[in-house]
């Protein structure tokens, strides 16, 4: 599904003031907030507890089905659709990276492995999972619609103890749970390609914004990750090269303007040799 233009989304799109954070049941979530239906972009974090439901999420061109209990991980900047039966049965928990570094240090969410670029977006929850989840989600809930005093504290630290106890169900496919210097280095660097990739292609950039030599930057990158640090940001682009093709209808030369490319061609001989085939084809081969 393309549309002329994409919604970007806070989680001000469920009401209200501009907030930091939202809970609420999945149960009829389309008729309340029919805006998930359809695809955005999301500036926060979304967790779906999904206990009972059918349909499916789509999250970047990939399709978890809604099958069973499991966990499913909406991070930001991520292009999302949420096609749910009404008489599902679970929770969603979305908050921002401020709300959560407020009471915890800024790089604190770097920690937790499911919520990396990379990590696979949902965690299967067998029957005895779901009941412990089922009581942390109550206690959850219930200091959310209290609102007393203290209580985004509260939520905070809810929250903190909920991230660590996904962390422990997820297991790791590419980030090591080290947090020494150079695992440090290489968020840092994530989250300098997150900000500057459309405006700055090449290792040496983002080595000078960190103080560091482009060749150690690249050094530590493949050895904790096992990609070169042209790599990491070659990857980044495509990611949204491939958001804008599928999601939206923006002429080829424009998406090429939009990533920063010099001219049309040069976009189209990048995205080649990356992915193996044009931008044109991917486009048609998403759309069949």
């Amino acid at each position: 599904m393309q549309t002329l233009e994409l919604n970007v989304c806070g989680i001000d799109l469920f009401g209200g003031e501009k907030t930091n954070f939202w809970m609420g049941d999945l149960s009829y979530i389309l008729e309340k907030y029919p805006n998930l239906e359809f695809p955005y972009r999301q500036n926060f974090y979304s967790l779906l507890f999904i206990e009972i439901g059918e349909g499916e999420v789509e999250v970047d061109n990939r399709t978890i089905r809604i099958e069973g209990s499991k966990v499913i991980v909406l991070k930001p900047r991520s292009i999302t659709r949420i096609d749910i039966n009404r008489k599902a049965r679970g929770k969603m928990i979305c908050f921002t990276k401020d709300f959560f570094s407020l009471r915890y240090n800024n790089n604190i969410l770097n920690q937790f492995s499911f919520l990396n670029r990379d990590a696979i977006d949902f965690i299967r929850l067998t029957n005895e999972d779901l009941e412990h989840w089922k009581i942390l989600l109550n206690l959850f809930e219930s200091e959310y619609n209290l609102q007393k005093k203290d209580t985004k504290n509260i939520l905070r630290s809810y929250l903190n103890i909920l991230l660590f106890e996904l962390d422990r169900y997820y297991v790791p496919t590419v980030f090591s749970k080290s947090t020494n210097v150079k695992i440090e280095k290489i968020h840092v660097f994530e989250e300098l390609i997150e900000q500057h990739f459309q405006t700055k292609k090449f290792p040496s950039d983002y080595a000078e914004m960190m103080n560091i030599t482009a060749n150690y930057l690249n050094k530590i990158c493949k050895l904790e990750t096992g990609q070169t640090s042209g790599d990491l940001i070659r990857k980044r682009i495509m990611v949204e090269a491939k958001r804008l093709l599928h999601y939206t209808n923006d002429a080829i030369n424009e998406i090429a303007d939009k990533l920063g490319f010099e001219n049309t061609s040069y976009f189209i001989t990048f995205f080649k040799k990356e992915a193996d085939f044009t931008p044109e084809y991917f486009r048609k081969l998403k759309n069949m």
